[in-house]
């Protein structure tokens, strides 16, 4: 090497090519995790029934209805896709029951008590 100071992301050189020791490679680490994948059944219907904001308003309280029982479970939501929701057990924190944690969850969001607490209409609805 020529004893050029390089920007600290360089792999090369800038005034020679020659190739720049690097650090040790990140460490990488496999983990064993458990996804739960739900879906809300009938919410084309649904959503063909209510106006917009009235649907928007209805899944959101799912949404925030299922991400409780996901967490209580010990699960992390990954993300909301549609009217689906993507959930993982052992990210970040791994546990030896993630399994049985997320069906738990899963039992959970399918419950009486859970799907009571959404109520299928929005808030301003007349019941």
């Amino acid at each position: 090497m020529c004893g050029r100071e390089n920007p600290p992301d360089a792999r090369f050189c800038n005034g020679c090519g020659a190739a720049l020791e690097t650090g040790p490679a990140p460490r990488q680490q496999r983990k064993t995790v458990t996804v739960l994948f739900c879906d809300v059944t009938g919410s084309t219907a649904l959503g063909e029934r209510l106006d917009p904001e009235s649907f928007r308003q209805v899944m959101r309280r799912y949404f925030d209805a299922a991400r409780a029982v996901i967490e209580r479970h010990g699960g992390t939501v990954e993300k909301f896709i549609g009217d689906a929701v993507m959930a993982v057990f052992g990210v970040p924190v791994l546990h030896e029951d993630d399994a049985l944690r997320a069906v738990r969850a899963a039992a959970g969001l399918r419950g009486r008590s859970h799907c009571s607490t959404v109520n299928w209409r929005p808030a301003s609805a007349p019941r």
